[in-house]
Parts: structure tokens; sequence; C-alpha cells
């Protein structure tokens, strides 16, 4: 009896590939919101600015307000509204929720 076996590692591979981009965007945009749910808020420009975006296999937040780093960085800034770290804290501090997020979309056909 002849076995015939096939390599579909390649469309695997891509399929995968594919996921981790949804996975990436998704985890991107609820992290988006959590650092706007915590960013102080004077004017809303800060606020507004955060955006997040995929680049090949990594997912970036953040602003391009010259003063954010200020915001974000310093704890002895009084922030009537919000708080420090509001970026990092959006990216750190709900993995369990970006773990489930994966798993759906990793699972999801």
């Amino acid at each position: 009896m002849e076995v015939k076996i096939t390599d579909n590692s390649a469309e695997i591979q891509a399929a995968f590939n594919d996921r981790i981009g949804l996975v990436l965007g998704a985890i991107g945009e609820i992290a988006e919101g959590y650092a706007k749910e915590d960013c102080p808020v004077d004017t809303g420009r800060l606020r507004n600015s955060i955006t997040h975006q995929t680049v090949e296999k990594d997912e970036y937040i953040g602003t391009n307000v010259e003063y954010a780093p200020y915001v974000e960085l310093i704890d002895r800034y009084y922030h009537t509204n919000g708080k420090a770290h509001f970026l990092r804290d959006a990216a750190t501090t709900h993995g369990d929720e970006f773990k489930a997020v994966a798993e759906a979309i990793l699972k999801s056909e």
C-alpha cells in the first residue's frame, strides 16, 4: 500500500500569520480604548491623538503629541482626571482579556 503525504505547512503558516495580524489589531484597539479612558483630559488633544498600529508582528500604541511623555511618565504632575502611565497601564494590565481575545480569534474559522 502506498501512502501519499501532502505538505500543507506553507498554507498553515500563512493562515496563522493572517490571524496574528487580526489578534494584534484587536488587542491594539482594546488597549487604545483603555488608554483613552485613563488619559488626563484638559482640551482632549492628547486623548484624541492616541492610536494603535500593527507593524509586521508588533503592535504599537501611542501618540505624537509633544507633551505626552510628561503626562505619561512624570508621577508628580497633578491630574484632576485621568492618571500618569495611561499608555503603559493600557498595554500591560489587561493580559487576561488580551489572552482571551487572542484565543478566540485563533480558534475561529
